[in-house]
């Protein structure tokens, strides 16, 4: 089968290894698409992945092809959205209900081969099967959806908040579309690219700008959420917060990136500062979600390429151009 394979740091080729095989409590999906996203940047560059080479692609859908002996809960033929998440089930946080900081964490597409190929292994229990009338090549937002529902769990948001969010991509605009469905009062986004600044307006958030200076907001807003993991974002983030409001480290920053917080301000306004890890629980909540139509497919996916051009798709979000990029094996 044809699949991308990042070999090394920085190189990532398009080539051809065997099909796989299904192991007993495992199927084989035959993947209609596969998005792009920041993790596969950092696995390029070295973060994430303990070994390369590694087949990348975490965000997937796709038929079943072929079924372990063991499997009895789907069938060849079933469509189905893939949880990458692989945890151990063994050490104190997966004892603990908390798998996504599991002390052996893995996931598909990450530290073992993902879907950036045509056809990806899968355990039966990370399968989520879909609905008829959602489109495969459209399911690969299922993924990253289920991040951003981890994310309002973690925010515990209330009725009537004003929310700020940092970076109108993807991810950005997937907690656009939550916030408002969970009850916000407002929803204003920061970017400093035009073009997403206009999705963010055409889908409905309150105010857009480049800074938060220019929304003349000096008591802060109840959340603010940085969906960029850029240091410059996360501090002025920081500084944002209105008392007894709550900062989400949503966006996935480099290793390196540090912020300076005030330890008074803190303690003084009751300031929340949280993060949010990939998914908990909540994938198989976003397929509903994605079933119900939260989200269109035409706004958040710009781009469909071949499987062939992965290396080239993989640019393209780097210089961030589009929205969601996937490759159609």
């Amino acid at each position: 089968m044809r699949t991308a394979l990042i070999e090394a740091v920085g190189k990532v080729t398009v080539t051809t290894v065997p099909d796989p095989t299904p192991g007993p409590r495992e199927v084989v999906v035959d993947v209609a698409a596969c998005g792009l996203c920041g993790t596969d940047l950092h696995i390029l560059e070295g973060e994430f992945a303990p070994t390369l080479p590694v087949v990348p692609g975490h965000e997937f859908a796709g038929e079943i092809v072929g079924i372990g002996s063991e499997v009895s809960e789907l069938a060849i033929g079933d469509r189905v959205a893939v949880d990458p998440s692989l945890y151990c089930q063994a050490c104190r946080y997966c004892r603990a209900g908390r798998g996504n900081l599991c002390d052996n964490w893995n996931a598909i597409g990450v530290s073992v081969a993902g879907g950036a190929a045509e056809y990806a292994l899968a355990p039966v229990g990370n399968c989520v099967k879909l609905p008829d009338h959602v489109s495969l090549q459209d399911a690969a937002l299922i993924e990253p959806l289920s991040c951003a529902v981890r994310g309002y769990d973690v925010l515990n948001n209330h009725l009537g908040a004003e929310v700020l969010i940092y970076g109108s991509g993807t991810m950005g605009l997937m907690m656009l579309e939550l916030a408002k469905r969970t009850g916000a009062a407002s929803v204003d986004v920061l970017d400093l690219n035009p073009d997403r600044l206009a999705t963010a307006r055409a889908l409905g958030c309150s105010r857009t700008a480049a800074t938060a200076q220019e929304l003349d907001q000096p008591r802060g807003w109840d959340v603010v959420i940085d969906a960029t993991g850029h240091s410059a974002a996360i501090q002025d983030g920081l500084q944002r917060v209105a008392k007894a409001g709550t900062f989400l480290q949503f966006g996935v920053a480099d290793y390196a990136t540090t912020a300076t917080i005030e330890p008074y301000r803190i303690y003084n306004q009751e300031i929340t500062i949280t993060g949010s890890m990939a998914v908990l629980h909540s994938y198989e909540r976003a397929a509903n979600l994605f079933a119900t139509g939260v989200l269109d497919p035409a706004v958040f996916i710009s781009d469909r390429l071949p499987l062939a051009q992965y290396p080239q798709a993989l640019e393209q979000f780097r210089a961030g151009v589009g929205r969601k990029i996937v490759v159609v094996p």
